[in-house]
């Protein structure tokens, strides 16, 4: 309800429109409301109050209050939807991953997930917010990586009138956004030097000025940040502060790659199969067991994401109700071919048997190796070789202890 009279002249439609619609909850936009006036508008029956101009963020977190009156009251809706619950896995690496969530969702500590481009960074964050104590108030994601860094200083902070050119109406940022609630970083090592000073002031201390303003704002929010790189190696190469690094990371969490949770793909397709066939108006009904098989053996290297997009594909192209080995895009039989050819060749398990993952550990060590030997130890070329970012080669570099020899040139390619 735009708000071109008072208060009172406002209060006397509702009823009109009780009578008309039932119980309607109402939203009072004013332009440049006084404090008593906001105050006067929530004690006569608004059910919100917001400022206008507002961000389009706010807008449509009133309008989905309204929508629904009993998120205000209740968090369970959102941890059945956005929660644990709501994420699909049963490997040891995801149930870690789901135990550490409800270990720390209640505590304000900062978080920072990690992990490949794919894994779900952002499912591991809206969990957390929506298993914490701010369930019912907003989580507010921004993509550091897609926002221009001209710009993300502005929404992040937000904005007085004049501050800038183009900058005709006051506007509030994330960081005010949130209160109460989460912020998400995602792709943090993307942000310029002089907003990681700002956001280091912020973590320490909670409160901010808008570009081009003077007054100090406060605001009580979470943050969660996520990286698809490895940020101690930005820190030494000077481009991440350390003092940032360190108040990001006080609870790392690791978001895992699929192809070290195999045993969750089956789930993850009947889950996106489900998904797909209520939005594209589809029956599949499965699939079979040499389409599964083949899925099983594939390395992955867009992780979760790569294989809800796959699906996609298929169950809007299937001409049947099950998918088959023609379903599946040419790329996934070839790469299926080699990766059961490179893993079998010329093995034989012994009669007293093996360990699993030592044997699994040593072979993928030597595949490390043979690829950086083929590219002459440059780990971006080698990464490329193998389907995976940099930032995972090093780190499996060092889980297995491979004396890493300087790149010939960092910046290669």
């Amino acid at each position: 309800m735009a708000c071109g009279s008072s208060v009172e002249n406002l209060k006397s439609l509702f009823p009109e429109l009780n009578s008309l619609l039932g119980v309607v909850p109402c939203a009072f936009l004013a332009q440049n409301p006084s404090v008593s006036e906001a105050v006067l508008a929530l004690q006569d029956g608004f059910a919100h109050y917001v400022e206008n101009p507002a961000a389009d963020g706010v807008i449509k977190e009133v309008l989905a209050r309204i929508s629904n009156p009993g998120a205000g009251k209740t968090a369970a809706v959102g941890r059945a939807e956005r929660g644990v619950a709501s994420m699909t896995g049963e490997s040891n690496r995801i149930r870690e991953v789901f135990a550490l969530i409800r270990k720390i969702c209640d505590t304000d500590s900062t978080v920072l997930v990690y992990g490949e481009s794919g894994t779900g960074k952002e499912l591991i964050a809206q969990a957390l917010h929506y298993e914490s104590g701010r369930a019912s108030r907003p989580f507010i994601p921004v993509n550091c990586g897609a926002i221009p860094g001209e710009l993300l200083e502005s929404e992040l902070f937000g904005h007085e009138k004049g501050a800038f050119t183009h900058a005709i109406r006051t506007r509030i940022g994330r960081f005010e956004m949130a209160d109460g609630g989460t912020v998400f970083l995602d792709e943090i090592s993307e942000m310029s030097p002089m907003l990681q000073v700002k956001l280091l002031r912020v973590l320490q201390e909670r409160m901010f000025e808008r570009v081009g303003g003077t007054r100090t704002i406060q605001s009580d929010f979470r943050v969660i940040a996520a990286t698809n790189k490895n940020l101690e190696e930005q820190v030494e190469r000077g481009a991440f502060r350390q003092d940032l690094f360190y108040r990001l990371n006080v609870i790392p969490i690791e978001a895992p790659p699929l192809r070290e949770r195999g045993g969750d793909i089956p789930l993850l397709i009947e889950r996106f199969i489900n998904r797909f066939n209520r939005a594209k108006k589809k029956k599949i009904t499965g699939l079979d067991h040499e389409v599964l098989e083949i899925m099983m053996k594939y390395p992955w290297p867009g992780n979760v994401r790569e294989l809800e997009n796959v699906v996609e594909r298929m169950v809007i192209l299937a001409s049947g109700d099950h998918l088959t080995r023609e379903d599946l895009p040419v790329k996934f039989l070839e790469g299926g071919r080699r990766f059961e050819t490179a893993a079998s060749k010329g093995f034989e398990i012994p009669p007293a048997g093996f360990s699993l993952s030592e044997e699994v550990a040593a072979f993928e060590k030597k595949i490390i190796s043979k690829a950086l030997e083929q590219t002459d130890w440059v780990k971006n070329r080698a990464a490329r070789l193998l389907n995976v970012n940099r930032t995972t080669l090093i780190e499996k570099m060092k889980r297995y202890e491979m004396g890493a020899r300087p790149d010939p040139d960092e910046n290669e390619e």
